[in-house]
């Protein structure tokens, strides 16, 4: 026969009910702990301002209400950024491409969607002036382009023009010094 507990005032005490209150009692414990915490995080004017409230959850929800930083200013802040986005002939085209890629990013976490062919229409827009060219060809092809493969594009297209430039440098230093070693030669001529 199981015996049962009794409580003085009440009478008999039901498991359901100690199982219940030392729930609550636990729940209360966390809750103190968890006020507490977010408390203590607080500036000392902040603390006396918000200590008052009754548990953390209401604490979490005034403080979020007041400083979480879901406003719009940071959308138009990294709309802005976009819309200002230039190319310059200074750096390389793909350095720039990721510059580009880390903005998308920025304006997909503030969870504006834009669609991937736009993204490709503004890309390509974005390139740097020397690359008009390669721009308008860009622009006339008639197959839908992913922006991967507009990004692979550019890519070869940055790295033949790189290899170009360094082929035009050694040119132009090979005839800096034949140039020179003709200007040695008739030096020595006129000298002897």
């Amino acid at each position: 026969m199981a015996t049962s507990e009794t409580n003085p005032e009440s009478g008999p005490v039901n498991p359901n009910m100690q199982l219940s209150v030392a729930t609550v009692d636990a729940w209360k414990h966390s809750d103190f702990l968890c006020k507490n915490y977010i408390l203590n995080g607080l500036d000392n004017a902040l603390y006396n301002v918000y200590s008052p409230m009754v548990n953390a959850k209401a604490l979490w929800e005034s403080l979020e209400r007041k400083y979480k930083m879901e406003d719009a200013g940071s959308k138009k802040f990294v709309v802005g950024k976009f819309l200002d986005f230039k190319m310059v002939d200074s750096k390389t085209v793909i350095s720039q491409v990721q510059e580009f890629q880390l903005i998308l990013h920025d304006i997909h976490g503030e969870g504006m969607v834009l669609g991937e062919s736009f993204q490709v229409a503004a890309l390509i827009e974005k390139l740097p002036p020397t690359w008009k060219d390669f721009k308008n060809y860009l622009k006339h092809k008639r197959k839908e382009m992913k922006l991967e493969d507009l990004i692979v594009k550019l890519r070869i297209e940055d790295d033949n023009r790189q290899s170009e430039k360094k082929a035009r440098n050694y040119h132009q230093e090979a005839k800096a010094n034949v140039v020179e070693q003709d200007m040695q030669a008739i030096a020595r001529h006129i000298g002897s």
